[in-house]
Formats: C-alpha cells, structure tokens, sequence
C-alpha cells in the first residue's frame, strides 16, 4: 500500500460549479432558468406557501373540531347487569332500577366484571367477550 494509491471508501462527488461558462452546462442561468421569483436573489416561497391559495394551517380549526356524527353510548359493565332484577334488560329497564343514570345513543355492554344468572339483554352494542359470557351461561344478547 502507498500513499498515492489511497481512495476514500465512498466515492465523493464534485461539487455543482455554477456560472462557469456555457460549456459547463451551468452558465449564464446558473440552472435557475429564465426570470420568476425563484430566479432572483433571496427569491423563493416560504414553508406552506401554496402560491396564494389559502394555504392549509389557515383552513384547518384552531382548537380542534366536534364529530356530529359521533355515538354516544352508555357503557354497562357484567357486574352492573348483575344487579338487575329483571331478566329480560333493556337500557329503560336498567334507568328504572338506577343501575345507569341516563342513555344518550343507547347502551353498549362491557365484559367487565362477573356474570351469575341467565339473562337476556337487548343493547345497541356488545363486546365480543361480553356477548361470550352472556351466552355461555345460555341468555341472549340481542342487538337492537
């Protein structure tokens, strides 16, 4: 090995020479083509310019946005379920009982908790555990 014959491990790459004449391909222009605010000195558009159209920070909310469409269900957990006295349950049967306060978009059971006595209940949801363990101990869970 001698010195002259040393290479770097990557090779390295000329810089781009520009305003060097017409033979080097980058001359006159300097690659920057003819006139336009990305031809001048200092030119070009900022970060999330979007050529005078409204760009979209400013069409976005500032503080977020409300789902019309969202669901608001009220979560019924096994163990609540266990506390009703009826068997057939329905979202107004469990209000009656005081078990749950209010529905909004109907109720959706949960698998939380231990269930002990056959039940058939009609909600708007179920887990899929929770429809497990309703049925396993042979009730119903019917979707309305």
């Amino acid at each position: 090995m001698q010195l002259g014959n040393l290479k770097p491990s990557v090779e390295k790459k000329d810089r781009k020479r520009v305003g060097r004449g017409i033979g080097s391909g980058l001359g006159k222009t300097s690659g920057r083509g003819h006139k336009g605010q990305k031809a001048r000195s200092g030119g070009g558009v900022r970060r999330g310019f979007e050529g005078g159209q409204t760009p979209l920070y400013r069409r976005l909310p500032k503080r977020g946005f409300t789902n019309i469409h969202a669901k608001n269900y009220t979560e019924v957990t096994l163990t609540m379920l266990n506390k009703s006295k009826a068997t057939d349950v329905t979202a107004e049967s469990l209000v009656e009982e005081g078990i749950i306060g209010k529905i909004n978009d109907g109720i959706v059971v949960l698998a939380t908790g231990k269930l002990d006595k056959k039940l058939n209940v009609k909600a708007k949801r179920f887990t899929a555990s929770a429809k497990e363990k309703i049925e396993a101990l042979g009730g119903k869970a019917e979707v309305i």
